[in-house]
């Protein structure tokens, strides 16, 4: 990290191209936002206090969204141009020495490495500093960069304003800057609207500081789709699709197995283990944790979990806010949500439930049940048809099921409601009364028998 430098990030647009009435930094790419995966680039060359966000269209919105503490924030009430976006974060600015990192927010693909590679060239190059450049097959729509006879750049022409010849130049400003602050503040008030839109355009400081003997080096970087900035929905899926894969990278390169990385969808956040084993169509969002030798399997999708080390997750899993302990296993076909807990070596199997629900080392539900609002002791057996009936109309009820406990299937629990250590609940019975320990509990009818019942009711209708 530079302790000298300020970054700003320009992140005032409203990106009309998107069709949407979000603020163009608030669409997501890759598991968060574009605007803080630019914040998350820039974290790794300056603190979170030297670094300026200059916020517009949406402005409260956009400030909700940034993840990072300690982000400050400009106002560009009117959207004139990024040279007047920069001169709007002045004011939020400590001090205007040292290097001036300038990103747009709009550019989520933009590696942390690049960065640390244009600010160690502006430092080393001293001058006015130095800004990204890259070639593009096709290069329509960005300013072109005329470079100067010792390499340096002498201007950024727009493409509006380019003769033929300039335009048939590929090399492009991405719009990834980094500059002498002392002297780009100097004459930043030399910027001139353009004709006819009256914008002030940050471009243009590159020919200002050079003719004040300031020049600026360009940086190529040869990979230019992580300068790929986003103006439509098919940008956005484009970005999307390059981060999730360089996720996908970053783990199998850290120890982790992924059956067919083309598939899976893992957020920026998410941590997996060494050994794990990701199966195919997987999502692992949010800020989701996987320990090492666990398995995740086909079609699951895992949201803001804990997952311990050892854990066997089956096909079809749905999971949010909640946690597997070591060596538990969920599935196939389980749900669980509202920050459900299960214990150690516990098993939830097919098609079972769990909401807002605590389930103990050991026990088992192996089918068919909805658990909600309960406490599950260890080694607890839950059959299948098993549910709890926690809300009344009106409020939530708890239920307390105590180690070693066994509920036969089709067992209807009525909250609030007990059932002691080691208790029995037969088969098929409804339960509206605590359940001491060691008990046998059964609440059903007793079967009767009619005989010939059903013959004769079929020669009556004769």
């Amino acid at each position: 990290m530079k302790e000298n430098l300020t970054a700003v990030i320009l992140g005032a647009g409203l990106g009309t191209r998107m069709k949407s009435e979000k603020a163009k930094v608030l669409h997501e790419a890759g598991g968060d936002t574009i605007l803080n995966h630019v914040i998350r680039a820039a974290l790794t060359v300056t603190a979170p206090e030297r670094i300026v966000v200059v916020v517009g269209h949406q402005a409260d919105k956009v400030k909700q969204s940034v993840r990072a503490a300690g982000i400050r924030f400009a106002v560009q009430a009117e959207q004139k141009g990024t040279g007047h976006a920069a001169r709007c974060a002045r004011n939020a600015i400590d001090s205007e020495d040292g290097l001036l990192l300038i990103l747009n927010g709009d550019g989520p693909l933009l590696r942390a490495e690049t960065v640390q590679k244009l600010v160690q060239a502006a430092e080393a190059h001293g001058g006015g500093g130095a800004l990204i450049t890259t070639e593009l097959p096709d290069p329509t729509g960005y300013g072109r960069i005329i470079r100067d006879e010792n390499g340096t750049i002498a201007c950024i022409i727009e493409q509006k304003s380019g003769t033929p010849e300039q335009l048939a130049i590929r090399e492009v400003n991405p719009g990834a800057y980094c500059f002498r602050a002392r002297p780009f503040w100097s004459y930043i008030d030399e910027l001139r609207p353009s004709v006819p839109a009256q914008e002030f355009y940050l471009t243009d400081m590159a020919e200002i500081l050079a003719r004040h003997g300031y020049p600026v080096l360009p940086v190529a970087v040869e990979d230019y789709t992580e300068l790929l900035g986003i103006n439509t929905r098919v940008e956005l899926a484009t970005a999307d699709r390059i981060l999730r894969m360089r996720k996908a990278t970053a783990l199998m390169l850290g120890g982790v197995t992924i059956e067919h990385p083309e598939t899976v969808t893992i957020d920026i956040d998410v941590e997996v283990g060494a050994d794990s084993l990701i199966e195919a169509n997987v999502q692992l969002r949010g800020t989701t944790r996987v320990g090492s030798n666990c398995r995740i399997g086909t079609g699951s999708v895992i949201r803001n979990c804990r997952i311990a080390d050892g854990v066997t997750v089956l096909p079809y899993v749905i999971a949010d806010d909640s946690a597997l302990a070591a060596g538990a296993c969920a599935g196939p076909f389980s749900r669980l949500r509202m920050e459900a807990e299960v214990a150690e070596n516990a098993h939830i199997g097919n098609f079972v439930e769990l909401k807002k629900t605590k389930f103990g080392a050991g026990a088992k539900a192996n089918h068919l049940a909805y658990l909600g609002d309960a406490t599950i002791g260890g080694e607890v057996n839950i059959g299948a048809g098993t549910i709890t009936c926690n809300y009344d109309g009106e409020r939530k009820h708890p239920t307390t099921i105590e180690d070693g406990a066994f509920i036969g299937s089709n067992s209807t629990l009525v909250a609030p409601l007990k059932i002691g250590a080691g208790a029995y609940v037969a088969a098929g019975s409804t339960i509206t009364k605590d359940v001491e320990a060691d008990a046998l509990a059964l609440g059903r009818a007793y079967q009767v028998d009619k005989p010939d019942w059903a013959r004769k009711r079929r020669e009556k209708k004769r």
